[in-house]
């Protein structure tokens, strides 16, 4: 990269091919000033084959691109805005990759030092805006042309990239007039293969015994599922787990964690975040459950009983007894069979021996009942069942932060498949934006011709929160389906003591908050396609709609009222969405 002519322009093309160099392949930024030549070099480097480049206009919806890229690639990827209330907005993604270990290099242009503290113009502080919740933070005083400035920034990126293995940074980047100028790439630019998390030194001996389980919640991944068959232990696997798979996998693992199975454990091993039950926490604290806790690169560890033995990974030792397991993952299994059968017997499905029989009045009556099953009002229970039989490995789907994610894991049945969410922080803000990022990723690193769909659920209020993510550019080829379970507002407050006390007009305003939105109108604003789905013939047609880009608008029958939670901390309800 040759000199520009504009110290910040010679820097800035610096800084972004030596992130290329060290492995960064998307880009998101968002239209500004001060961060054009940041903008300029990215760009230049997208024309050139070398980096992807995403715009957004809206930084929040751009934090969270850039999140849901990150989450489904594997790679830190870079966020670029210019200044004032432009980086503030990107604190809500910022947050969600600090709780959650997401690798996102934060780059946010500002005013060089002397026009900082006099009152310029979209001037603010910019270091250390994000607070404690980076793993490192540079702020970078404005170049000026000498000799070296282009190394010292390509070395900056490397060392910035080598950091974000473990979660968020920011490079708070001074520029001074001329902002921009001719663009120069080096000729010997090879992008390279990005850092990772250096695997810790704590790893714990174990062996097996019939008194383990092993709890997977998000970003566990299929090392969880692995480790319950090597333990002989039940799996109890959050539906965003990405383990919830495999024959331990214990899907009513609420009901039997209050049973006799649940009391008779004696050691628990936790990978990832749960976040889903009230029954996971409750059993971590008690004090005859030795709880171990593989930590993830970079993330808090999750210790609800403030005793836990955190460890980098274990290694098992020995062969768990095969009539042990039957004893005590197959008890657990069984169990949960019948919790699922006794609570919810499935979908209505008519006689199917009606359909052969011979007398008119009897193949009518089979015809009515299977009439009746096709137009059914589709409740949270039919809607989650439908998309998780619609999703497959080369599919993905994201769940937003509703009570949809809960009835999710309720019910459903073992499947491996790509399975994303936002439960760092479990807020509904962004939702859409990161399944944008997740959809953007998965095509870049399809085969040829599996480029499947990625499916976004969430609420009705977690959607109008990040309805800008609709606005957003999108390829032809990117295959997005936003699925809205719309029931009013905020009905996971329902389940909660407040329903009961609070005045019901006061509760529908200020926590239910519900939204009349046109959600057609929206979808065409965006230029998506629109579907209302009320029965269950037309949700399995949606479910495999030809459309790149479709919102799915299901009004929700609801039939599945909760009871008043007795604690209203315990029940841990999102901050709103369906």
């Amino acid at each position: 990269m040759l000199g520009s002519g504009s110290p910040a322009q010679a820097a800035a093309t610096a800084l972004i091919e030596g992130l290329v160099r060290c492995g960064v392949a998307d880009l998101v930024l968002s239209p500004g000033s001060r961060s054009q030549p940041l903008a300029l070099a990215a760009a230049a480097l997208d024309r050139a084959g070398a980096l992807r480049v995403h715009v957004r206009v809206d930084e929040r919806v751009a934090g969270f691109t850039a999140l849901g890229l990150a989450v489904e690639s594997g790679r830190p990827v870079a966020v670029v805005c210019t200044s004032g209330t432009a980086v503030a907005n990107l604190h809500p993604a910022v947050l969600e990759a600090h709780h959650s270990g997401v690798g996102l290099i934060v780059l946010t242009a500002d005013r060089p030092v002397e026009l900082r503290g006099i009152g310029s113009n979209q001037t603010t502080v910019q270091p250390g805006i994000f607070g404690d919740v980076l793993r490192a933070d540079w702020d970078v005083a404005a170049p000026v042309g000498d000799p070296g400035e282009a190394e010292e920034a390509a070395g900056l990126a490397e060392v910035a990239v080598r950091a974000a293995a473990e979660g968020p940074v920011h490079l708070n980047l001074a520029y001074r007039e001329p902002l921009s100028g001719p663009i120069e790439l080096s000729v010997d630019l090879v992008p390279g293969e990005p850092v990772v998390a250096e695997p810790g030194s704590g790893i714990l001996d174990l062996e097996p015994d019939d008194a383990t389980v092993v709890i997977a919640g998000t970003g566990a991944g299929p090392l969880a599922e692995e480790l319950a068959v090597q333990l002989g232990a039940p799996l109890i696997a959050e539906v965003t787990s990405e383990a919830r798979f495999g024959r331990h996998m214990v899907a009513a693992y609420r009901e039997v964690l209050r049973g006799p199975h649940g009391a008779a454990v004696g050691r628990a091993i936790v990978l990832g975040h749960p976040t889903l039950s009230r029954e996971v926490p409750a059993l971590l604290q008690r004090a005859d459950v030795e709880t171990i806790v593989i930590r993830t690169p970079g993330v808090e560890a999750y210790d609800p009983g403030r005793r836990a033995r955190i460890v980098d990974g274990v290694r098992v030792h020995g062969t768990p007894d095969s009539g042990a397991v039957r004893r005590w993952v197959g008890g657990w299994v069984a169990m949960s069979r019948a919790v699922l059968e006794s609570q919810d017997p499935g979908d209505p499905a008519p006689d199917l021996s009606l359909a052969v029989g011979t007398e008119r009045g009897v193949r009518a009556a089979f015809a009515k009942a299977e009439l009746a099953v096709l137009r059914a009002p589709i409740d949270r229970r039919m809607l989650v069942r439908a998309l998780w039989a619609s999703t497959w490995p080369h599919d993905r789907l994201v769940f937003g932060a509703s009570r949809l994610v809960r009835e999710a894991d309720r019910i459903l049945p073992g499947k491996r498949i790509p399975v994303h969410s936002n439960r760092g922080l479990a807020g509904i803000d962004g939702t859409v934006s990161t399944g944008a990022g997740i959809a953007l990723a998965a095509r870049a690193s399809a085969e040829p011709g599996r480029v499947g769909t990625t499916r976004v659920l969430l609420g009705d209020l977690a959607l109008v929160h990040d309805a800008g993510a609709l606005l957003a550019p999108l390829p032809d080829d990117v295959r997005l389906h936003v699925v809205v379970g719309n029931d009013g507002g905020g009905t996971i407050f329902d389940s909660l003591e407040v329903a009961a006390t609070a005045d019901p007009d006061d509760f529908a305003r200020v926590m239910r908050t519900p939204v009349a939105v046109d959600f057609a109108a929206l979808a065409a604003a965006g230029g998506w396609a629109y579907r209302r789905v009320t029965t269950r013939a037309e949700l399995d047609d949606a479910m495999t709609a030809p459309e790149a880009h479709l919102l799915i608008e299901v009004p929700l029958h609801d039939a599945d009222a909760e009871p008043p939670a007795a604690d209203p901390e315990a029940a841990e309800p999102e901050a709103a969405g369906a």
